[in-house]
């Protein structure tokens, strides 16, 4: 009861806004970024993966956090092969092994293939591409968790065309991806080759061609609803408009590098206040030109505060950590010591698994919510079972009665 009770089975009037789950990744993706200690980065890796496995649906969107987890392991390895090949700003003294150096012209001074690969350099490397696949991970967690046609719903009406192209893209990939294992599927099934080349060419043509067609489709449906109508407006509103966005999003950019930089964290959150403020009202200005309304719009409720407060949260203690404790967050690589949790930032890190207690439970195998009736109980999902499928007509429809 208790569970039930902190959280609710999903259903449409009870569903998570999707800027909630990408307020809680970003806090998380901003305290990895402000430490290079691969055990907290660790942590925060498995704080989102937790939430992402309790409260992630059926969806195709929600199966792209494995492919950011795979793309982590990439920038990991690519950043210790440039450190291997073209060396590392690190001293060290500890030589893994030497390659062959190529000779470069004078102009390249500082620059150098080769050479000597020490350990220091090559950890330096790891704890770097740790950092970057944190962040990573923790964009997918967002991808994974908010539904991309609901977040488009909650766009202001400035941005509207902009993130329907976003979801298009968002969208396709998956679609193409369920297009190329339904091909490879049939083709199996018929005794025909589906890997090598030229397996890839013949399955490569019909989904070209699906895609093609579901690109007609959307445009013509685009079309017919009036996609791309304006209102016309003001010339000083337009002109209000450009100012206050341009300058909201330049006060947005300077305040983020402030954040992420340790130099820059004086400045950092006023330039970043003052831009989201600017940015706000332009958008506000500029939603005037865009007709459109919303059908059943997304409330924020407490649910979605307690979610983006628990990212938030995780995000201010640990730059707050890294202000006051800076060795624990950035262990040293010279000379070589081992890396050590911190308590305070470790703690701070486990906020980020309030989501996996407070987020309504999405139902099983179901990709989006329930609807619910004016009743406010969930309406009962039909029975699409195998053995529904096989029920004879005879049983389903009732005999005629005689005359």
């Amino acid at each position: 009861m208790l569970k039930r009770r902190l959280a609710p089975a999903a259903h449409r009037s009870n569903a998570l806004h999707p800027g909630a789950w990408w307020v809680w990744a970003l806090g998380l993706g901003t305290a990895a970024s402000r430490t290079t200690n691969p055990l907290l980065i660790g942590l925060l890796i498995g704080v989102a993966g937790y939430v992402v496995a309790a409260r992630r649906t059926s969806a195709p969107w929600a199966r792209s956090y494995g492919a950011f987890v795979k793309l982590g392991l990439v920038v990991i390895g690519i950043r210790l092969v440039f450190a291997i090949v073209l060396g590392s700003p690190i001293p060290g003294t500890h030589v893994v092994v030497t390659l062959p150096e190529v000779p470069l012209p004078d102009w390249a001074k500082g620059v150098r293939i080769g050479g000597r690969v020490t350990a220091e350099g090559l950890l330096f490397a790891l704890y770097d591409g740790i950092r970057l696949a944190g962040l990573l991970v923790c964009v997918g967690a967002a991808n994974a968790l908010a539904s991309p046609s609901r977040l488009l719903k909650s766009l202001p009406g400035a941005l509207y065309e902009v993130g329907v192209a976003v979801v298009v893209a968002m969208t396709f990939a998956p679609n193409l991806i369920t297009d190329v294992q339904r091909l490879r599927a049939a083709r199996r099934l018929r005794g025909r080759p589906d890997n090598g080349i030229r397996g890839l060419l013949q399955v490569g043509l019909p989904v070209l061609e699906g895609a093609l067609e579901r690109s007609v489709a959307l445009a013509a449906a685009m079309d017919a609803r009036g996609f791309g109508r304006t209102v016309p407006v003001p010339a000083g509103v337009r002109r209000a408009t450009a100012v206050l966005t341009l300058g909201g999003l330049m006060g947005v950019c300077v305040g983020t590098y402030g954040l992420l930089t340790e130099q820059g964290a004086s400045y950092g959150l006023p330039a970043l206040a003052a831009g989201v403020l600017a940015a706000l009202a332009g958008l506000r200005l500029g939603g005037r030109r865009s007709v459109r309304t919303r059908y059943r719009p997304d409330p924020w409720g407490v649910r979605a505060w307690l979610v983006a407060g628990s990212g938030i949260a995780v995000a201010a203690l640990t730059i707050w950590s890294a202000s006051q404790d800076f060795a624990a967050l950035h262990p040293g690589v010279v000379p070589l010591v081992a890396p050590t949790l911190p308590l305070l930032p470790a703690a701070a890190a486990l906020l980020g698994l309030l989501p996996a207690f407070v987020a309504p439970v999405p139902s099983e195998g179901a990709a989006t919510p329930a609807p619910v009736p004016a009743s406010g109980e969930p309406v009962p999902a039909p029975n699409t079972s195998p053995a529904a499928w096989r029920t004879p007509l005879s049983k389903s429809v009732p005999p005629e009665e005689p005359s």
